[in-house]
């Protein structure tokens, strides 16, 4: 690729290699930075089609980035982009150019703000609705040391539904020095947008932001509408009328999320997020899929789900405003009619909702990203454990082998349940023993459960598995040895068996156990193993401190016993390589093995 790209207009050639701050662009006029969007939103749309990401919401924001760093003095004056999933071409402007015109460099920037890319990035950010409370955290310390550079907080892509954006606007509408919110409205959320604010966020689009009510105005707020939030010279105008102000202000931009690319314009949540696509006809650059790996287990899971509720008048799937992640297409939420409920991106709503429903006879079930599961850590605990309210969590993306960007890893999902008394956290190994687990769970009245959805490729078993799970922390041994039992739990069963099978080559018929259970020990089984087992190997897909291998180590405390338990160290791990990390943390048979055989030759 040409690296030396220009931006033309009939007086103006502008190299893009030579934009490392956002000082470079100052000096444009309009003619010129329409110019300049228009190229940076190709450039855009090249690397995505490349690389993949997330495509609807940085095309949305391309005039917008490019108004702010206009009329704004970044790093003096601080932005704070929520999610910061738009913020593409926010590093395309402060000097990270190259990982957008070189395909070789592609991986160089990470697909969120980081401070240690730029110091014009203030906070690594992967979560919604955090950009408010963050800005007006900036504001306060800038006050404390009698500084008057601007604070502006980025808000949009739904995030506004979340508590903790309104708990930001509430404390921000207090303060009486500078303070801009700009909310980025595309009236979509990672689907569509859910819940009654966005009713007036579209009322204030239909009158051109004049409508008496005015969610903005109510709390405190002054308040600027700008009709169209992809032209750059009523986006220019609106910042510069904001700019130095002594007072918080809301900016509300009406975008398009999409904006300039068709197909993502035409199916906005398809394209919120995706995997490499052709540019011509926006369809993605995918394989053609074996049988087995045809279906996920979101087409499992919803499947299951749909069937159930024509015979369950009172089962309710839930989710926070991600439905694609766990199975929910637009067909499927259809089908399901009243009986699926997208809160929009409020999870602590939709685990205390459940909890009603379930108190009320009604039958639960929330599908929720693990990364996404600890925002409601207080109602998983205060709302249904103590309440003992039957509601059931499948929990997508619960593994090394989910997402990879260190805002989204999902392997702490293990010490944050089972912390948590009395829920029942199930780790099936494989999709019929999925399917059980959440049959059971969705027919069962006496807990809290949870299923760790497996992680990596669909497996889907070679035998029968119960239907009923009531004999609280039981595990299922498949294979008796001796000398040596190998633990294996949900995804990392596979391994399991995989370890197991190299022993045996070297004369070792291990034990191998399926726990099934991660929130409890099966005391009488692990005490038998003292007979005829001087090692005992645990394999978790999480992480180890507080885990369940460490449960299991704990409990023979101070026997004989020893105990060597895999995971993932307690670190924060970014956009990692599978094996290579693996390889680091022993999680490979042959490195398990090696260890094994160390062990036992004590």
């Amino acid at each position: 690729m040409n690296t030396h790209r220009s931006v033309n207009s009939a007086t103006f050639v502008m190299n893009l290699n030579s934009i490392r701050s956002p000082h470079d662009i100052k000096g444009l006029d309009l003619p010129q930075l329409r110019s300049l969007a228009n190229d940076l939103r190709q450039l855009l749309l090249e690397k995505l089609s490349r690389h993949g990401g997330h495509i609807g919401p940085n095309l949305g924001m391309v005039e917008a980035t490019l108004a702010l760093h206009y009329v704004f003095d970044s790093p003096t004056d601080k932005i704070v982009f929520d999610v910061s999933h738009q913020s593409y071409v926010h590093k395309m402007l402060t000097g990270r150019m190259a990982a957008f015109l070189d395909p070789k460099q592609y991986d160089l920037v990470s697909g969120y703000t980081n401070p240690q890319e730029s110091p014009h990035d203030f906070f690594t950010i992967g979560h919604t609705s955090t950009s408010i409370s963050l800005a007006t955290g900036l504001a306060v310390a800038r006050d404390m040391r009698a500084d008057h550079e601007n604070i502006i907080a980025v808000i949009g892509d739904g995030a506004l539904s979340g508590g903790l954006a309104f708990e930001g606007l509430d404390y921000a509408a207090t303060l009486k020095t500078n303070f801009i919110v700009v909310v980025n409205d595309n009236d979509m959320s990672i689907a569509e947008n859910h819940g009654g604010l966005y009713d007036n966020l579209r009322l204030l689009r239909q009158t051109n932001g004049t409508a008496p009510t005015n969610y903005f105005k109510a709390l405190g707020f002054d308040y600027r509408f700008v009709a169209d939030g992809n032209d750059l010279e009523q986006l220019i105008a609106a910042f510069s009328a904001v700019k130095d102000i002594n007072h918080p202000v809301v900016v509300h931009i009406a975008t398009e999320k999409g904006h300039g690319y068709l197909p993502a314009v035409e199916n906005k949540e398809a394209f919120h997020y995706g995997p490499p696509f052709e540019l011509l006809t926006g369809k993605p650059i995918i394989g053609e899929p074996s049988p087995a790996e045809e279906k996920d287990y979101g087409d499992v899971t919803t499947d299951i789900l749909l069937g159930e509720m024509a015979v369950n008048p009172g089962l309710v799937a839930i989710t926070a405003a991600t439905p694609g992640a766990i199975g929910f297409t637009p067909e499927k939420r259809r089908q399901a009619g009243h009986h699926y409920i997208d809160v929009g991106i409020a999870e602590q709503e939709a685990v205390s909702l459940a909890s009603g429903i379930a108190k009320g006879g009604g039958t639960p079930w929330i599908g929720i990203v693990s990364s996404f599961m600890q925002r409601a850590y207080d109602q998983l605990s205060q709302d249904v454990a103590i309440n003992s309210t039957p509601v059931v969590l499948s929990i997508f993306h619960a593994s090394f082998y989910g997402m990879t960007d260190v805002t989204h890893l999902g392997w702490f999902d293990i010490p944050l349940i089972t912390s948590i008394p009395g829920f029942v956290y199930l780790a099936p190994t494989c999709r019929l023993e999925y399917e059980s687990m959440l049959l059971w769970a969705l027919h069962q009245r006496e807990y809290p459960v949870a299923i760790k959805v497996p992680g990596g490729k669909m497996v889907d078993g070679e035998q029968t598995y119960p239907t009923d799970y009531s004999d609280i922390n039981t595990y299922n041994v498949t294979q008796n040895g001796s000398d040596v039992a190998i633990i294996g739990a949900g995804t990392f069963y596979g391994l399991a068996l995989k370890v197991a099978h190299i022993l045996e080559e070297k004369g070792i018929m291990p034990t191998i156990i399926n726990p099934r259970f991660l929130s409890g020990v099966d005391a009488p089984l692990l005490q038998s193993l003292e007979a005829n087992h001087r090692l005992v190997v645990t394999l978790e897909d999480g992480v180890l401190q507080g885990g369940f291998g460490q449960r299991i180590a704990a409990f023979y405390g101070t026997s004989l016993m020893e105990v060597r338990s895999y995971g993932m160290d307690q670190e924060w791990a970014d956009r990692y390589d599978y094996q290579l990390l693996g390889d680091l943390y022993r999680l490979n048979p042959k490195l398990i093995v090696e260890d094994i055989l160390t062990l036992l030759c004590k």
